[in-house]
Parts: C-alpha cells; sequence; structure tokens
C-alpha cells in the first residue's frame, strides 16, 4: 500500500500538470479523480494496519471491520470527485471551453494512465488473493482511474484532431458519471459489510457441510444457521442436534467434526464456528422447528443451492 501511495503521488503531478498545460476540463477532471485517490490511498493504508491488529480486550472480535468503513470513504470520496468533475463539464458548456496545447498534455496524461494499470492490475490481485476489501476496493479505484484516464484521453484527443472543443466539457461529464457509478458500488458493499450481510455462496457451502455430516450420522439434524463476514474472518453460529443419549465427550468430539467440516467448506478464509449442541428431544418439543430469524439452514428463493 505504500506503493501505491507514492505511485498515486507520482501520477497526480503528472496529471495536474497536463491540465494546467492546457486548460482541458477533461484532463482536469482525470487529475481531480487522482487527487481523491490519493486520500483514499491513505484511508486505505491505515485500514489495512488497523485491520491487522490482533483482538483485544476492547476488541474481543478484532479490527477487520474497519476495511468496510475504509471501503464506504473511498466510494463516498469518489462520488464526491464525480459530482464535482460533472459540474465543471456543465459550467464549461454554459461559459465555453477554451483550450491549448493538447498534444503535450495527451502525452502526460497517457504515461500516467499506462503507471496506474500496472499499479491497480495488482492491487486487485493482492486484494483477491488475500480477501482484504480495503486493498481491493484500492486497486479498483485505481482501475477506474485507468479507464477514466482512456475515455478522457480519447475525447480530447477527438478535440485535439477536430478542433470541437465542446467535446471537452461533455467527455470531461461523461467520465464524472462513470467515477460516480464506481463510488456507488463501494458505497453498497461497504453497507453490506457494515450491516453483517450473509454472502449467499457461504451459507450455501455451510450447509451443504452440515447435510454431509446429517447423511452420514455425524449428527441427527441442525438449524439457528447464522453467518456474518468481517474481512477476511467469517463467524458461523448452529444448532446440532444429537441423540440425547451421547456422552458430553462424544457430543463434544462430533460438534468438533462438524466445525471443522465447516471450516473446510470455505477454504482461503478464516471460519470461526460456535455451535449449540442440543438433545434430539429437544427439537420435538418445538414443533414449529425452533428457528430464530435470520436463520440460513434453509435455502431462500434467489440462494444458490449448491456451491
Amino acid at each position: 500500500m505504500r506503493i501505491s501511495f507514492a505511485v498515486a503521488l507520482l501520477v497526480l503531478v503528472g496529471k495536474v500538470a497536463a491540465a494546467w498545460i492546457t486548460g482541458s476540463k477533461a484532463l482536469l477532471s482525470d487529475a481531480l479523480e487522482s487527487t481523491i485517490h490519493i486520500a483514499a490511498t491513505g484511508i486505505a493504508v491505515f485500514s489495512v494496519w488497523y485491520a491487522s491488529q490482533p483482538p483485544d480486550r476492547g476488541h474481543p472480535y478484532g479490527h477487520e471491520r474497519i476495511v468496510f468503513f475504509s471501503a464506504g470513504m473511498e466510494g463516498g470520496l469518489i462520488s464526491i470527485a464525480a459530482l464535482s468533475i460533472v459540474a465543471l463539464g456543465v459550467r464549461d458548456i454554459i461559459v465555453g471551453p477554451e483550450v491549448q496545447n493538447l498534444g503535450l498534455g495527451l502525452l502526460l496524461t497517457g504515461a500516467m494512465g499506462l503507471v496506474n494499470l500496472v499499479l491497480g492490475l495488482y492491487l486487485l490481485r493482492s486484494g483477491r488473493r488475500s480477501g482484504s476489501l480495503a486493498v481491493e476496493a484500492n486497486g479498483q479505484h485505481t482501475l477506474t482511474d485507468v479507464w477514466t484516464s482512456g475515455a478522457v484521453l480519447v475525447g480530447v484527443a477527438v478535440v485535439w484532431v477536430t478542433g470541437l472543443v465542446i467535446l471537452d466539457p461533455l467527455v470531461a461529464i461523461g467520465a464524472g458519471l462513470h467515477i460516480l457509478a464506481t463510488g456507488g458500488k463501494l458505497l453498497r458493499r461497504s453497507f453490506a459489510g457494515l450491516m453483517g450481510t450473509a454472502d449467499p455462496g457461504d451459507a450455501a457451502r455451510l450447509r451443504e457441510a452440515l447435510q454431509s455430516a446429517c447423511a452420514d450420522g455425524t449428527v441427527e439434524d441442525f438449524h439457528a444457521l447464522r453467518l456474518r463476514t468481517e474481512g477476511t474472518t467469517r463467524w458461523a453460529e448452529v444448532h446440532l442436534l444429537m441423540p440425547g443419549t451421547l456422552s458430553l465427550t462424544e457430543a463434544h468430539e462430533r460438534a468438533t467434526a462438524v466445525e471443522e467440516r465447516m471450516q473446510s467448506a470455505l477454504p482461503g478464509a478464516e471460519v470461526r464456528v460456535t455451535s449449540h449442541i442440543e438433545p434430539l428431544a429437544h427439537a420435538l418439543a418445538h414443533p414449529e422447528g425452533h428457528r430464530p430469524a435470520g436463520d440460513l439452514s434453509l435455502p431462500v428463493e434467489g440462494d444458490p443451492e449448491t456451491p
């Protein structure tokens, strides 16, 4: 992430120079997006560090939830930049655009775009491999900067070749709307994480592991499956039904075996399972199924039936 921050500074200097030399609002919009990227990268660097801190008495479940705040703040900053870009484009349409030295500006912006492309692909792959939403969000933001730069380059090149300067603010507005869509996507993911939204794919895999334990007789049944995600960690809870004649030791051994199956069902993630053992007779005393709100034991419409 420190490399990302240093590269973002370099790219910003190049894009600001291009915008200043040309007076192009399209190139200025690209530079403004990179300015927001600098702030977002700083937030991401801090959140990755903080999320890696071990649990403590004040935060017994760890600190990984901060990555959702990071993604939300980055999404908000991206959206602010997008709205500012659109506003600048509209203003130029009203008062009339003025541009100059477009060849040099195109050269500088193109070079900075290539630097960002390499960085963005690296961050995106690293974030997905490590399961870090903060790193992945920063990679997405960097690639958004690349696509924005590409669109701006094409638009400004057309202005340079044709002399139709009115296209410059129109390109800026188009770039702003594209950036706004990316910011909205990050905000939705942040909100889902902060609200503890369960991933349907993860829930389906856990159900399959539990159903296999029922099929081979390790447990008789299960219910009250609940799941939430925090960074790379999955927190799962489930009630396991077993014959009431089992000893406490055997019931605990079976529960441990089931928990290990659930952990193996989500490779690449740290899965923390809390199981509650119940005698089979307990379920018979609850004909309604003893299922709390939010129970993921049974799939609902829209959930994947299989991983």
